[in-house]
């Protein structure tokens, strides 16, 4: 992270600031950092920080900056954090960056000089939108996404801060918000996906116990059996004779 990234707030960010003028960055936080605003310079650390888990509802940017312009990191904004609102700055009184900006997929656009009572007006709308869609479908697409992240890489330890970062929340709120509409926390569901794996391929496969504790992550086959059993109260070995033993054809007398 370059020294041009900051945070100037005890807050936990809602707002990215992305400006290549540090004047006016530094007026922007102290007219509104009351939201809690994260800035970054260039869109290269935009972006870099929106990969990361945050809590950023609204980004605001300039659309003439050194590099990437508003209006490219515009699109990379939208189909890396979808659910991010982005406003653009306008600073040269021009209709047709706006237009274009718009159609872009912009949420809304600032003129500048800034007008402190409409930006801010502006900023609470915006902020209040995202509060009122908060667990609206776009939530819901984001626990489906982690059930998928977790199928694609139950062969990996994945962690909550991973499965966080892959849908652009905290680690705290996803947890929250998975909880509570999955009525199971986190740990809890991805132990559960790991023993239907086991159990499929216990059943259809002739991979031994340790192959599939490998498969499956485990740093050894004991911790694997001791997590299987305590799931199904049959030994990994015992659970495959026993669904075999059901499978065999029985003898006619």
């Amino acid at each position: 992270m370059s020294a041009n990234f900051k945070e100037k707030t005890f807050l936990p960010p809602r707002i990215l600031l992305v400006d290549d003028d540090d004047v006016l960055r530094n007026e922007f936080v102290e007219c509104f950092g009351e939201f809690g605003i994260a800035e970054a310079a260039n869109g290269q650390e935009a972006l870099a920080y929106l990969k990361k888990p945050n809590e950023i509802d609204l980004a605001i940017l300039d659309v003439r900056m050194s590099g990437m312009n508003g209006i490219e990191l515009l699109e990379r904004i939208k189909r890396v954090a979808p659910a991010v609102r982005v406003i653009i700055f306008t600073g040269y009184g021009s209709k047709d960056v706006a237009i274009e900006a718009l159609r872009s997929k912009a949420d809304d656009y600032i003129e500048k000089p800034l007008d402190i009572d409409s930006t801010r007006e502006t900023i609470e709308k915006h902020l209040q939108a995202k509060k009122t869609q908060q667990y609206g479908p776009a939530i819901k697409d984001k626990i489906e996404h982690v059930k998928d992240f977790l199928s694609r890489n139950l062969h990996k330890k994945v962690t909550l801060k991973d499965a966080a970062a892959a849908v652009y929340l905290s680690p705290k709120y996803l947890s929250r918000i998975f909880a509570k509409f999955t009525k199971q926390g986190f740990n809890a569901y991805k132990l559960a996906l790991m023993i239907e794996e086991a159990k499929k391929l216990l059943t259809q496969t002739a991979e031994t116990v340790d192959q599939i504790s490998d498969r499956l992550g485990y740093q050894n086959p004991e911790s694997f059996i001791r997590q299987f059993k305590r799931s199904v109260r049959l030994t990994p070995t015992e659970f495959r004779k026993k669904v075999q033993k059901n499978k065999s054809p029985k003898r006619k007398k």
